[in-house]
């Protein structure tokens, strides 16, 4: 038997290779040669591999922000074999607006940092010759491109992957908005039936095919199947199959069960091209009560945004990144992702329909926290135009995934002309029109009929750092609860501010606007206090932090916004993450002890804060046992605890091997 096994996987071998469809994809990331065109010519170019941004350095995505034009160069190999076939670049993300040339021949341009592109360039190649491709690349301020005001920086560059497609002439189109040519339209999702219509986009010079697609539980199992022969084929038209699948699998954040749908064109064992996607099946309602249901039960969303950036990185993020990205915030214990203003890489969707991660993706009209000045729209059509471009690229290359739950039209964008409102209307129809399955959302800072347009929206609360104080946020509920028309939004809250783990200071103040002090401990105190009050309210559909990770904010003091619960590096993780972690993992124990990186105190009165998810800790200074008291849920606190000199604090729980501890030194000077 041993000696037939090696014949046994040769034969699979074979039957899988004859049955393997002749599309190819080929990554292009090495090799790249780049330089500003400033630069005038390319003697001084520089070799790089994709992922690649301009704007990095050891610090990150900060100091000289360069806004400006650059050029990436290649030659490529094209063999003489793909004669006869078709080839298309696909382009993952380029930040902002990208032309591409091939062999001298300008072949198009895209506008938008965010989503993926694909041209073909068949007629503009040599076969079996070197090829010479051009990426001239902008990340230019403009009018005419979203975002124009932002709060993360547009670092520029080819900052995801680049793809060699190969495919026959007669092809399940890549073209389609550089979807996957297949959207599994999902129009009811229930324990005993799931139904919808699978869309098929075909790029071919013949006028008729015969297209099959199959619906593939996860146990392998055929579950649908249909065919038909397409006639008048037209590259705007799909190819429409409904399917029918009886008691389903459905997906949801604690089971995240995934089908394979299969779609084909001609012989379905011998087939031209194939096409397979990974989808599932789930609904996503508002109950009356304000709570988001997935398949018809309730579901808290704990969740955090996420930005696009990282130390020593920029914005040119490997999936290597995303997967320790995904640690953290599963560490954590948030269960939602928000893409502020516009879509992660597919590789991230990909992940979060694996892991059960629910994502709300964001389209890029947003307006910058930072310049209250900003300018956030253009009153022209080539403005407009831009957006609706965008927001149809982003719902089509995330149509499939079944953890992007919601789209997001606007972030705090204000309400200074009516024809804003208008603005956001229309974009909010063209995604209801594009997808019925999906709410749209919107975060928002803002009064007025702006809070009214999508069908969720989400606070954007900052009462007690600027103005105010943290206990306002009991009486903002309250007055959301009992106002007549503002308790028929179907609201959740988002809040952060900023706080660095090396600022310390003895008293807390009210956060001034340029101040250079943003001590860790003022962070951690408005969180502590906003929390205990939102989850008493129970009011909310869900909450979102601002931000899982600090990121470069080039208009920020120190060149970052440091709102995150974890630093820029994306390792180091601030005291606030240990809070959520406490409230929101019940799988990890947490006890933690805060405020380790202020060392040296003057007040003799300390007060000693203390994480714990396992139960009421024990205390001990310099040995000696401290009384503590619970002043929030998991969270305890020893006020007026008198100290003289170097104390060294240790926490633990009766019964459980998780313990910490710090030191820190009172001396008046």
């Amino acid at each position: 038997m041993r000696h037939l096994l090696p014949i046994i996987a040769l034969i699979v071998a074979l039957t899988a290779n004859a049955t393997e469809p002749t599309r190819e994809h080929h990554l292009i990331n090495d090799g790249w040669r780049f330089y500003y065109a400033y630069e005038l010519d390319s003697n001084n170019a520089d070799y790089v591999t994709l992922p690649h941004t301009w704007n990095v350095d050891d610090t990150g995505c900060e100091g000289e922000y360069k806004r400006t034009t650059a050029y990436y160069t290649r030659t490529t190999w094209i063999p003489k074999e793909w004669e006869g076939r078709r080839v298309f670049l696909r382009f993952g993300g380029v930040q902002s607006v990208a032309n591409l040339f091939v062999n001298g021949q300008h072949i198009g341009e895209h506008r938008g940092g965010f989503t993926a592109f694909t041209f073909e360039i068949t007629d503009a190649i040599n076969f079996g010759q070197q090829n010479y491709m051009r990426v001239a690349v902008s990340n230019d301020m403009r009018s005419d491109v979203l975002p124009v005001s932002s709060n993360t920086d547009m670092c520029g560059g080819i900052y995801r992957d680049v793809e060699l497609l190969v495919t026959p002439q007669c092809a399940i189109s890549p073209l389609y908005y550089s979807s996957d040519g297949v959207l599994v339209e999902q129009q009811e999702a229930n324990a005993q039936r799931a139904s919808g219509v699978v869309h098929v986009y075909l790029s071919t010079p013949e006028d008729h095919h015969v297209v099959n697609m199959r619906i593939i539980a996860p146990d392998g199992y055929e579950v649908n199947y249909r065919t038909v022969k397409a006639t008048k084929i037209n590259a705007e038209r799909s190819i429409n199959f409904t399917y029918d699948i009886n008691q389903p699998e459905l997906w949801s954040p604690t089971k995240p069960t995934l089908y394979t749908v299969e779609v084909s064109i001609g012989d379905v064992d011998d087939p031209i091209d194939v096409v397979r996607i990974k989808t599932g099946f789930r609904s996503i309602t508002i109950s009356d009560d304000n709570k988001l249901c997935i398949n018809g039960k309730p579901f808290v969303i704990h969740g955090v945004n996420m930005a696009h950036d990282r130390l020593n990185s920029a914005t040119a993020i490997t999936d290597a990144d995303i997967d320790s990205d995904l640690a953290i915030i599963e560490e954590l214990g948030a269960n939602a992702i928000r893409s502020i203003e516009g879509p992660h890489s597919r590789y991230l969707y990909d992940e979060c329909d694996r892991r059960g991660i629910l994502t709300w993706v964001d389209m890029p009209f947003a307006r910058s926290s930072v310049g209250f000045a900003d300018l956030c729209y253009y009153d022209s059509d080539a403005f407009r135009n831009n957006g609706i471009e965008q927001l149809k690229e982003i719902v089509f290359q995330n149509y499939n995934h079944p953890s992007v739950a919601m789209w997001g039209i606007f972030s705090l964008v204000s309400q200074n002309r009516s024809n804003i409102v208008d603005y956001i209307k229309q974009l909010n129809d063209l995604a209801h029109a594009l997808d019925k399955s999906r709410p749209t959302v919107a975060c928002s800072n803002s009064d007025g009929d702006i809070n009214f347009v999508t069908d969720l929206i989400v606070l954007r609360q900052n009462v007690g750092w600027m103005k105010g104080s943290t206990t306002d946020v009991s009486i903002w509920c309250e007055q959301l609860r009992t106002n007549q028309t503002w308790s028929k939004l179907r609201a959740a809250v988002c809040y952060g501010e900023e706080g660095i783990s090396k600022h310390t200071c003895e008293t807390i103040e009210r956060a001034k606007r340029g101040e250079r002090l943003l001590p860790a401990r003022r962070q951690r105190l408005h969180h502590e206090s906003y929390i205990d009050q939102l989850e008493k309210s129970d009011q909310f559909w869900g909450v979102w932090l601002d931000n899982i990770f600090d990121y470069a904010s080039s208009r920020r003091l120190f060149g970052k916004c440091h709102t995150g619960l974890v630093e820029y590096d994306h390792t180091t993780k601030k005291d606030i993450f240990y809070l959520y972690r406490a409230l929101w993992n019940d799988q990890m124990a947490t006890l933690h002890i805060t405020d380790k990186e202020w060392y040296n105190r003057r007040d003799k009165m300390q007060s000693i804060t203390v994480y714990s998810s396992i139960g009421e800790p024990t205390l001990t200074i310099n040995g000696e046992a401290t009384d503590l008291s619970e002043v929030g849920r998991n969270v305890w606190r020893a006020d007026s605890v008198k100290v003289d000199g170097e104390a060294t604090i240790e926490a633990s729980v009766a019964g459980h091997s998780a313990s910490d501890s710090a030191t820190f030194r009172v001396s008046k000077r």
